[in-house]
């Protein structure tokens, strides 16, 4: 018997998505056997004592430190997860490029087009496999999709719907965290939702060529917090209130380069929805339909001679979707979106091995920010804008 590759992980901070992280990278013994890769979580880096001591005590770090060059710079550390917030991610990106150090990165990649560009320049500079928390790629659904419109079932793509209207800001009391700064998190939910709806889209029909737009700010000012919390949670809030900075609602008309048009919406303070991210794609022989909020279903409709019975069917997640069976035995038994960045982690892992780019990488995380950027643009001066071209291993497209 072989002896198996050890990789030394570091985690760099320790919110909602680094705890994710951590979890991801310890399934992977028991859900992708065949990477043969023994996961050894050496460092973690956060500025927060509590999550130090969470880190070592709870999730099985070896040890736990503030300062995230402490990480980079340990020559036991050979991959590095970046969960940080927006703000810190240009930083730490080019830090870790620069020691060698291949990286799974959460989106928005950085606060703009221009970080996300030397983001992903700098890490092919150094020749390094990375990863982008693109994780609704990885749904078996969205795996299956994908192969009906690869295979032709639905024709010639006409048309294409994508929506992602989240309720996790639409209580005006909640906290002025960074994600409402503009400085420190760039644009509001065209950064945090809409960038994944733009990578479904270029992941499912073709990259998008250009996008028509508008924004709004329904939620002007919200409490100043008096104490940080974990992801969206956690927080608490005083008397004072601070203006919000970017963007709660988004609307955008879009094209791809191989000539299918649609539409792409985003809201982060909806009331009812609470995560319908949804995409529909429509051809000229059949069209599918994803909601996130039943991840595991695909509605097809293939074919327009059904008679009566024309219309969608509920085709249920299996072992013929995508990594179904590495989770659950059988149609009818559900996954969750903690197992969609297992899968994520499962390619990241695969990348650095083989030396091959299957994870999303930093190159399509920099393709999601020029839409972004382009939509953000057309919004001001309410003109079409063409969406820059990127240069690099780009995956959704393959």
């Amino acid at each position: 018997m072989s002896e198996k590759t050890t990789l030394g992980v570091g985690v760099i901070s320790l919110g909602w998505m680094g705890r994710l992280h951590t979890r991801s990278y310890k399934a992977l013994a028991e859900r992708f056997p065949e990477l043969d890769v023994n996961i050894r979580l050496v460092s973690c880096a956060d500025p927060i004592a509590e999550n130090q001591d969470w880190a070592v005590n709870a999730l099985g770090f070896e040890k736990a430190t503030a300062d995230y060059m402490d990480v980079l710079n340990d020559p036991e550390v050979q991959v590095v997860s970046i969960c940080s917030p927006n703000y810190l991610h240009h930083e730490i990106a080019l830090a870790a490029a620069k020691a060698g150090k291949p990286f799974w990165i959460e989106k928005p990649m950085g606060v703009s087009a221009e970080e996300s560009k030397e983001i992903a320049q700098a890490a092919q500079a150094a020749n390094l496999a990375t990863a982008v928390g693109f994780n609704y790629r990885h749904t078996p659904a969205i795996q299956r999709a994908r192969d009906l419109i690869r295979n032709g079932e639905l024709g010639r793509i006409t048309n294409v719907r994508c929506w992602l209207i989240a309720d996790y800001a639409s209580a005006p009391e909640g906290p002025l965290t960074w994600r409402y700064d503009r400085k420190r998190a760039g644009a509001g939910v065209v950064g945090d939702l809409m960038s994944h709806g733009a990578d479904l889209v270029q992941y499912l029909v073709g990259r998008i060529d250009s996008v028509s737009a508008l924004t709004d700010t329904f939620i002007t000012e919200r409490p100043i917090p008096t104490k940080v919390g974990v992801g969206h949670t956690g927080f608490e809030v005083g008397d004072e209130v601070g203006p919000v900075g970017n963007e709660d609602y988004v609307a955008v008309l879009l094209r791809t380069e191989n000539g299918v048009v649609g539409t792409l919406e985003s809201s982060r303070v909806s009331v009812g929805p609470r995560a319908e991210y949804i995409i529909e794609v429509y051809g000229t022989d059949g069209s599918i339909r994803w909601n996130f909020e039943h991840l595991n279903d695909l509605e097809v409709c293939v074919g327009r001679d059904n008679g009566p019975n024309q219309g969608y069917i509920r085709a249920m997640a299996s072992g013929d979707f995508g990594y179904f069976d590495r989770f659950q035995p059988g149609a009818g038994t559900s996954m969750g979106f903690d197992d969609m960045k297992v899968v994520e982690a499962k390619l990241f892992i695969e990348s650095v091995l083989t030396g091959q780019q299957v994870a999303p990488s930093a190159a399509d995380g920099w393709a999601a920010a020029e839409v972004d950027d382009a939509t953000v643009k057309s919004a001001e001066d309410g003109q079409w804008h063409k969406v820059a071209r990127v240069e690099g291993p780009t995956t959704f497209d393959k």
